[in-house]
């Protein structure tokens, strides 16, 4: 066998691997270490595992450590392979190796770093997940603000028919309730507590699984001690979900930019949104709009980074899903929550140019179908005909470059020419047949922009927030009630 004279850490692993690794846990795991080693205590007493005095001796050390130690100030020296070992050896000097080294009983390094890594990703999901419901207020707000606020809908890119921003912030509304749902789905894989699971397959001692996931705020053990430290679908679950939340509010953010655009100009972006050209004293740049599409677009690039990294992985512990991967996944919450916070402010404080829906609607000829579907009801054509003459009477109107509302004649000739008789629709009535204000009354039908249905829908929004905010709500309350259960426990046993 060759000798071997090197001494842990080498100095490029120290520097490249362990010492990140450290500041890593330093800043985001310290306190979630010290709420394990608390419950974790707490339980081998009750059960039975450790005596009264060695219990009574660990929880002051631990109080002790808690109050003596800065662990802002600390910094990898190599002395100690990471923070938890450090804590060990606080102990141990404290304690004596003997009483010291107690604590680790019946658990490991591999369930205690998927503990944290859960309740830190709790704690980062439960702030997006309100951040995103309060967007949803904004927009609730918005909509019922906007209910008979007129706009074009685009298809295609082109003007199509007239609808209500309302109508539009409610199809924004409803994939947004899909996808906070979507989230607490995931969520809920974060409350299936890994301790007890120890390396791979629990232990031999007595310990209480249960108790554990309850004094750390989780809603029970995950049941096979494989899975709670190969599994890692609790990652790449929730990481896809907040995927696809961001995907989908891209999509309206372009919007915005298409809206806001000058040859469209239905969407008006007030002054405190707006950055003006060094050099063009002409330009109005909504400039926050291309920060929220490229912000959404770096979230959802750095969610594809967690679930590609775990892409070909073993099923078993590694490193590959924890340390550095999992701090690198907590700049998508960043990311995601300046985008959920700066389209709230942006939606709250826009507003529609009605001047410019009216022009685009004349020119584009937006509420042709509603004339077709008139002639239908009133005239009794098939709805074949009556294409044909809106059709062409749209044809006449958009060359001439007259508004539709002024076609009467145009209309009364292309009827004429496809029934072989005069229509009975006078100019007054064919007036409100075309007008924006009457196409989009007459769409009253469930999930319309008519404003009854716009009134039922506004109401079925409220109730999905309302519900999805108990169900949040009484998350919180189960995490502050777990660590109050956690504190007293923890605090009788250094009375002891």
């Amino acid at each position: 066998m060759m000798s071997d004279d090197s001494v842990f850490p080498d100095p490029v692993y120290r520097d490249t691997v362990l010492a990140p690794l450290f500041d890593g846990v330093r800043q985001h795991y310290s306190g979630f270490m010290a709420a394990i080693n608390q419950a974790h205590l707490v339980m081998l007493s009750d059960t039975g595992i450790l005596q009264d005095e060695a219990v009574t001796a660990i929880a002051r050390a631990l109080q002790a450590i808690e109050d003596d130690v800065d662990v802002d100030s600390l910094r990898y020296t190599g002395e100690h392979e990471d923070y938890f070992f450090l804590v060990e050896s606080e102990l141990k000097a404290r304690l004596g190796a003997d009483t010291g080294g107690m604590l680790h009983t019946a658990r490991s390094r591999n369930d205690m770093d998927h503990t944290v890594f859960k309740m830190a990703l709790r704690e980062h999901c439960d702030r997006l997940l309100a951040q995103a419901v309060q967007l949803a207020n904004v927009l609730l707000q918005k909509a019922a603000g906007e209910r008979d606020t007129l706009i074009v809908a685009y298809t295609h890119g082109q003007p199509a028919q007239p609808s209500t921003f309302a109508h539009y912030l409610g199809a924004v509304l409803e994939v947004l309730i899909a996808d906070i749902r979507r989230l607490l789905d995931a969520r809920s894989a974060l409350d299936l507590c890994p301790m007890g699971a120890a390396a791979i397959t629990t232990s031999g001692f007595p310990i209480d699984r249960q108790q554990m996931a309850s004094l750390l705020g989780f809603t029970a053990p995950r049941r096979n001690s494989y899975g709670c430290i190969a599994s890692v679908d609790y990652v790449t679950g929730l990481y896809s979900a907040i995927k696809l939340l961001f995907l989908h509010l891209g999509r309206v953010v372009q919007d915005m930019a298409f809206w806001s655009a000058f040859e469209v100009g239905q969407l008006y972006v007030p002054n405190s949104l707006v950055q003006i050209s060094s050099i063009m004293p002409q330009k109005r740049n909504p400039v926050p709009i291309e920060h929220m599409r490229h912000l959404a677009s770096v979230t959802i690039g750095r969610c594809d980074t967690m679930v590609n990294t775990m892409h070909n992985t073993p099923f078993t512990d590694m490193n590959d899903s924890e340390g550095e991967v999992q701090v690198a996944g907590y700049a998508a919450f960043d990311s995601g929550g300046r985008v959920l916070e700066l389209l709230g402010a942006f939606m709250a404080s826009v507003s529609i140019n009605q001047e410019r829906v009216a022009r685009n609607a004349d020119a584009a000829c937006i509420t042709i179908t509603e004339l077709a579907d008139s002639l239908v009801r009133q005239e009794g054509l098939s709805f074949r005909q009556a294409h044909e003459v809106a059709a062409s009477t749209a044809n006449a109107v958009i060359a001439e470059g007259s508004p539709l509302r002024s076609a009467h004649a145009s209309f009364c000739h292309a009827f004429r020419e496809e029934t072989g008789r005069p229509s009975s629709l006078s100019d007054a009535a064919f007036q409100q047949a075309v007008s924006m204000r009457n196409f989009v009354d007459q769409r009253d039908r469930f999930g319309g922009p008519a404003p009854a249905a716009m009134d039922d829908a506004l109401v079925a929004y409220t109730h999905q927030l309302d519900d999805l905010l108990v169900t949040i709500t009484d998350g919180h309350k189960r995490l502050q009630a777990a660590e109050l259960q956690r504190l007293e426990a923890f605090n009788a046993l250094r009375e002891n």
